[in-house]
């Protein structure tokens, strides 16, 4: 039966979320395609009707991972810094996102697999890496959604957002064998995250002493 114009982009569509998800879950090599279209409730010769290769599929999968947002960004730019930076890292660093990888991060889910894969991919990755710091470097300042970060909240965002990344590993690397550590881990980089000052904008520049 011949499928429409708008089912097979929805079966597209189906497609790719199954593998953003099952990807995050169980890494670029734990996943094979039979896998993803079972995922989307589709056959697996379905799947090269719509991707010329497993790896076009991996290339947009990853793209479509980063369409997650912490808590989320989206639509979130122009709010007050410190609080909108205490949510996301509340959000981010908690038991919840460290028990869901599917449903969350792709950086902290998929950066050593993208490492070891390079090439196209990479490139992919680091395209979601870059956004992502560009819309947190807004929350962090409160700015609207076309207003471009300044070098400082850009930093401040890279900064966090490594540090949430790195924490994040840590603790689902450790949850199974010492789940207090796990906790303890989340909890305490939260806690130092949270306490820092968020950026506003460049401070003014102090004048200058004159020498006696």
């Amino acid at each position: 039966m011949k499928v429409s114009k708008a089912q097979a982009a929805q079966n597209r569509q189906d497609i790719l979320d199954a593998a953003a998800r099952l990807y995050r879950e169980h890494g670029l090599t734990g996943v094979g395609v039979a896998e993803v279209t079972r995922g989307a409730g589709l056959t697996h010769g379905g799947l090269y009707r719509h991707f010329e290769s497993k790896d076009a599929l991996v290339r947009e999968a990853c793209a479509r991972a980063f369409d997650w947002s912490i808590a989320p960004l989206d639509g979130m730019e122009g709010t007050e810094g410190n609080g909108g930076l205490a949510a996301r890292v509340q959000s981010y660093l908690s038991p919840q996102h460290r028990d869901s990888p599917g449903n969350g991060c792709p950086a902290a889910a998929l950066a050593v697999d993208v490492a070891r894969a390079g090439g196209d991919l990479s490139a992919v990755f680091a395209e979601g890496v870059e956004r992502n710091i560009t819309r947190f470097a807004r929350v962090i300042g409160g700015l609207a959604e076309d207003e471009a970060p300044g070098a400082e909240l850009r930093a401040q965002a890279m900064a966090t957002l490594s540090a949430m990344v790195g924490a994040l590993v840590l603790a689902r690397a450790t949850a199974a064998s010492n789940a207090a550590l796990s906790d303890e881990i989340l909890a305490t980089v939260r806690g130092h995250l949270v306490a820092q000052p968020a950026a506003t904008g460049p401070q003014p520049k102090r004048p200058a002493v004159p020498a006696r």
